[in-house]
């Protein structure tokens, strides 16, 4: 859970399920990167519909996966909902369908149900549902590594059904907030100097983004800011990696971001609140990618 203003240790709730206790970084963030993101994301959003609008987005995507994906309603999980839930999350929506409905509707909604409800650590949770994508170890080399692209993409979708559907409990562990494999993503942008450091030990822990929430949180409230705060993250870490993927070759991602050009148009996409695709169209691929 956000850990604003609250000590683990006032809190009596060591039994409770999932209580991700933030960890302290082990490389420091730095206020004046977070200061120079905070005021792009004003500006940024103000050159489009504003924050509220985007606050609002937010809010109506957490709607759409917590109607969704409660717990005494995941016995009437369609391939239509999946779809829909598929349609707000860029990195999986032209990657994960085809193993899905592979799978089956049945087990997929066991995947989901022990992604969201079960007992066992959370980062198997997330691993065990990334698992809908099967890897076979026989297969060609352009083949397994098509599947690990899929794979990775099943952890990206898992990691949105978290934190979309209990977004103060859950951070956001996607992998363009960050990834250890490719030392890349939204929380290396709040690093001083990071574009000399050839590794940022940060891990890939639950406690650890929890640990990066809380210190984005502690730097909104120096703002003023207090409400929606899980969201003001959210904006904030988009905005990070934005300024990232701009800085780099567009045509590397071109796939999966289409036509999207601006600053405000990519912290969007990133966070799936982008418009949505024309009445009686979808952006989920439905067919397994060949690349």
């Amino acid at each position: 859970m956000l850990w604003f203003k609250k000590q683990p240790n006032q809190i009596a709730a060591e039994s409770e399920p999932d209580l991700i206790i933030p960890a302290e970084l082990s490389v420091p963030l730095d206020a004046r990167q977070f200061q120079q993101k905070f005021s792009a994301l004003q500006k940024n959003a103000e050159e489009d519909a504003g924050v509220d609008a985007f606050l609002a987005s937010l809010q109506a995507k957490h709607e759409l996966f917590s109607n969704l994906l409660a717990e005494e309603k995941l016995t009437e999980l369609s391939m239509e909902s999946v779809e829909a839930l598929l349609e707000t999350v860029f990195s999986a929506r032209r990657r994960v369908y085809p193993s899905i409905e592979t799978l089956g509707i049945d087990s997929a909604r066991e995947r989901v149900r022990n992604l969201l409800y079960g007992k066992a650590s959370l980062l198997d949770r997330l691993d065990q549902f990334s698992d809908v994508v099967v890897c076979d170890d026989s297969a060609d080399k352009e083949t397994r590594k098509l599947a690990a692209k899929n794979k990775r993409a099943a952890f990206d979708f898992g990691a949105e059904l978290l934190h979309f559907n209990n977004p103060i409990k859950y951070p956001l562990m996607t992998r363009w907030v960050w990834d250890q494999n490719t030392v890349s993503g939204a929380l290396r942008e709040f690093i001083r100097g990071n574009d000399t450091m050839p590794d940022v030990p940060l891990g890939n822990s639950p406690e650890m983004y929890e640990g990066a929430r809380t210190w984005l949180a502690t730097q909104l409230a120096e703002q003023g800011l207090y409400k929606d705060v899980h969201f003001w993250v959210d904006l904030v870490q988009a905005q990070a990696y934005a300024e990232y993927f701009r800085s780099m070759a567009e045509g590397m991602l071109s796939a999966d971001f289409g036509r999207a050009s601006g600053p405000s148009d990519h912290i969007k996409k990133f966070l799936g609140i982008d418009a949505p695709a024309k009445v009686g169209l979808s952006r989920v691929r439905r067919e397994t990618l060949t690349d």
